[in-house]
């Protein structure tokens, strides 16, 4: 059984919104330093690629289903844009939200524009989108291109972000991607390690990176140990990793047992690993990767979970 932890509360954190804060952070992390999160932002980030493509399930196609999966499947919370909450959070209301500040498509690409994402709302809009819907919104998000000829602009909407969620009782996760004409290799470990080290100094809880790659080897091990230097940076910044596109079941909860037990990693966000399953596989699915992140279940214990059938 491993042992809960304790939350540490940032000191732009009020005293009159700390209880809320611990709620919010223990809520996502079962009182662990773990995190399952479901992200649902790819609507604009990825327009229909995922979900209008071969292997993505008829059932995709509809974004609800993305909601259906989040409430009833074993997860952290789901991170999407404000106005997917607005169209369907209330039909769900047991689900933790992550309201996602900015987002940008995919449709210009690196090699013709440096990217930027500004934010869509602001964080003052997302407080009281709150107040008035009454949704459980327990965090914000917001995705960072490092080395960006834009990144300046980007930092500084990270920063107040933060600060902003932190006043309201709320937690902070970074989405960091280096991006652009400047990046040659943007899956160079140490690049990542430097996103990491971003994160922790902007005062971000958590922070969504991209898993690396090397050229000298392909072995799962070696890309573990790898990583270590990430979670290193990243100091009491919790880092949660990409799942990236669809992948097999035993390949990705291998992998995924590696970033947690060898390089340290808090946890897991995944998309279109999950969404682009049909529902009662996709909900098989994230349990299996959530016995994984909280009950420290073994790769051949997890796969029961997701092979497991109601016939």
């Amino acid at each position: 059984m491993m042992e809960r932890q304790i939350v540490q509360v940032p000191a732009d954190v009020p005293k009159e919104k700390e209880q809320e804060y611990i709620k919010n952070i223990e809520t996502v992390t079962h009182g662990l330093r773990r995190m399952m999160l479901f992200a649902g932002d790819q609507k604009i980030e990825h327009l229909n690629d995922d979900f209008g493509s071969k292997e993505a399930s008829s059932e995709d196609a509809d974004p609800e289903h993305m909601f259906k999966i989040a409430s009833k499947a074993r997860i952290s919370c789901f991170a999407t844009q404000l106005g997917l909450l607005a169209k369907y959070g209330r039909d769900y209301p047991t689900i933790p939200y992550v309201v996602k500040l900015n987002s940008k498509s995919n449709i210009v690409p690196v090699e013709d524009k440096d990217p930027i994402s500004e934010e869509m709302v602001t964080p003052e809009e997302v407080v009281q989108f709150k107040k008035d819907s009454g949704l459980n919104i327990v965090g914000m998000g917001y995705t960072l291109y490092l080395g960006s000829e834009y990144e300046a602009e980007m930092l500084k909407e990270a920063s107040e972000a933060i600060l902003k969620s932190h006043q309201n009782g709320m937690f902070f996760i970074l989405w960091i991607y280096p991006r652009g004409k400047n990046v040659p290799d943007p899956y160079d470990p140490h690049l990542i390690a430097g996103a990491t080290g971003v994160a922790v100094s902007l005062g971000s809880d958590f922070v969504k990176v991209t898993y690396p790659k090397i050229k000298e080897s392909n072995d799962p091990l070696v890309l573990a140990e790898k990583f270590k230097e990430a979670v290193s940076a990243a100091g009491r910044t919790m880092v949660i990793v990409s799942g990236g596109s669809k992948m097999e079941v035993p390949e990705f909860l291998e992998q995924l047992h590696n970033q947690i037990h060898i390089s340290g990693a808090a946890g897991n966000a995944t998309g279109r690993n999950v969404h682009m399953r049909p529902l009662e596989e996709a909900i098989r699915f994230c349990d299996a990767i959530s016995a994984i992140v909280f009950d420290d279940a073994t790769v051949s214990e997890a796969l029961k979970i997701y092979e497991h059938t109601n016939a």
